[in-house]
C-alpha cells in the first residue's frame, strides 16, 4: 500500500468514510482545536502567575475529558440518534460554562474571557436558529451572572469598578453577537427564499422554452430534437420511425363563430383527448396553430394505423363545453414511416403530404403516405424487420 493510500485509510479511520460523518467530525475537530487553544492560553496565564495553577489544571483536565467524550460519541455514531447529531449546541453551551468557570479562576487575567466568549459565539453563528441563539444568550447571561456573583461572594474581586467593566463588556459581547447572528439568520433566510424563487422561475422558464403554454404539450423546437433522437434510436434498433401530423378540421370557423376563448378550449380539450388514447411512450407536440405532431414509438404501419384510428374516433366523439355551447370537432391525420438513413425532414414532408390528401379526401380520416402509391409502401415496409 502506497503512502497516499495509507494516508487516505488513516483519514477514513479517524474521520469516517460517510460524508455526513466527515462533516460532523470536522466541525467537532475545529471546536476541539479552539477549546485546546483557549486551554493553552489559560495555562499560559497561570504560569505567568495570574491564576492558580492547581485550579487551572483541574479545569483543563475536565475540559479535555469532555472533548474526548464528545468526539467519541460522534465518531461511534451514537449521536446520530439525537436531533443534533453533531452535538453542536451541547459543545457551545459547555464552552460557555467552561468560560464562565474560567472567569472565576483566572483572577487578574479574567479580562480575557470576553474575547474567548466572542470566539465561542462566532463558532456556531451560521448553523443556529434564532431560538437556539436566544437560548444560548440566556444560558451565557445566567452562567456569567453566576460567575460574577461567585467572584464577589468569595472576595476574589480586585477593583469592583473593573469587575463591573468586565460584566458590562460580557453583556455587550453577548447582546451584540446575538444581534449580529440573528441579523445574519434573517439575511440567510431571505437569500434562501430568493434562491428558491429563482429556482422556480428558472424551472418555469425552462418549461416555457420547451412546452406550449396553452396545451401543456411540448413545443415545436423540443419536438424537433426528440424526432432526431428517435430517428437515431430507430436506426440503431432497425425499427421504423413513425410520424403523424394531426390537424383540426375547420378550426378557423370555431374562432370566427365562437371566439378565440372557445378556440383555446378546443385546443386544450383536443390535446387532453389525444393524450388519453396514446401510450405512455408516444409523444404529442403542438406543431403550430391547430396542427399537432405525434411520434409513435416501437410500432409498425399497421399498429400505427390502428392507434391513429382510435385517436380520430375519440376526437370525433368528444363534446367540448365552450362558454355554454357544446362543440364537436374532427381531426385529419397524415402518417408516414421513415426510410432507413432518411433525414427526419423527409419523413415529416411525406407525413405532411399524407395530411394534405386527408384534407382533400373529405377530412376526418387517417391517411398513410403509401396508400396512394402501394408499391412505395411495400418497398418501405420490406426494409424493416417488424417484430
Amino acid at each position: 500500500m502506497g503512502l497516499g493510500a495509507r494516508c487516505k485509510a488513516g483519514i477514513n479511520s479517524l474521520m469516517g468514510a460517510d460524508p455526513h460523518m466527515r462533516i460532523r467530525m470536522s466541525m467537532a475537530a475545529v471546536a476541539s482545536f479552539l477549546m485546546l487553544g483557549c486551554a493553552a492560553l489559560v495555562n499560559l496565564l497561570a504560569l505567568a502567575g495570574l491564576a492558580r495553577q492547581d485550579l487551572v489544571r483541574w479545569w483543563t483536565a475536565v475540559t479535555l475529558v469532555v472533548l474526548c467524550v464528545v468526539l467519541g460519541l460522534i465518531r461511534s455514531g451514537w449521536s446520530q440518534r439525537l436531533r443534533d447529531p453533531a452535538l453542536t449546541q451541547f459543545q457551545i453551551r459547555y464552552a460557555l460554562a467552561c468560560n464562565a468557570v474560567g472567569y472565576v479562576i483566572l483572577g487578574e487575567a479574567r479580562g480575557i474571557t470576553p474575547v474567548i466568549l466572542s470566539l465561542i459565539l462566532m463558532f456556531g453563528i451560521f448553523g443556529m436558529s434564532i431560538r437556539q441563539m436566544t437560548i444560548n444568550m440566556v444560558f451565557a447571561l445566567v452562567s456569567f451572572g453566576t460567575a460574577i456573583a461567585v467572584v464577589f461572594w468569595l472576595g476574589l474581586a480586585g477593583n469592583p469598578l473593573v469587575e463591573i467593566a468586565y460584566a458590562v463588556m460580557i453583556f455587550l459581547v453577548l447582546v451584540g453577537s446575538t444581534f449580529i447572528a440573528i441579523r445574519m439568520q434573517h439575511i440567510r433566510r431571505h437569500l434562501t427564499q430568493q434562491k428558491r424563487a429563482l429556482t422556480v422561475a428558472l424551472e418555469q422558464i425552462g418549461h416555457l422554452a420547451t412546452h406550449d403554454e396553452l396545451t401543456g404539450l411540448i413545443n415545436r423546437r423540443r419536438m424537433a430534437e426528440l424526432m432526431e433522437a428517435e430517428r437515431q434510436r430507430c436506426q440503431r434498433g432497425r425499427r421504423p420511425l413513425v410520424l403523424a401530423l394531426l390537424d383540426l378540421d375547420h378550426f378557423k370557423l370555431v374562432n370566427d363563430q365562437h371566439g378565440h376563448a372557445a378556440g383555446d378550449e378546443v385546443l386544450r380539450s383536443f390535446a387532453a383527448c389525444v393524450q388519453g388514447v396514446l401510450r405512455n411512450t408516444d409523444v404529442l407536440a403542438r406543431w403550430g396553430g391547430e396542427e399537432f405532431m405525434l411520434i409513435l414509438h416501437d410500432t409498425d404501419a399497421r399498429g400505427a394505423a390502428q392507434l391513429l384510428e382510435r385517436v380520430r374516433a375519440s376526437v370525433e366523439g368528444m363534446e367540448i363545453d365552450a362558454g355554454g355551447s357544446l362543440l364537436r370537432v374532427t381531426v385529419s391525420i397524415g402518417q408516414a414511416l421513415g426510410v432507413p438513413g432518411e433525414p427526419v425532414e423527409c419523413t415529416l414532408e411525406r407525413a405532411d403530404q399524407a395530411l394534405y390528401r386527408a384534407k382533400e379526401s373529405g377530412r376526418n380520416r387517417v391517411v398513410h403516405h403509401g396508400e396512394a402509391h402501394e408499391e412505395t409502401a411495400q418497398a418501405v415496409v420490406g426494409q424493416w424487420p417488424y417484430i
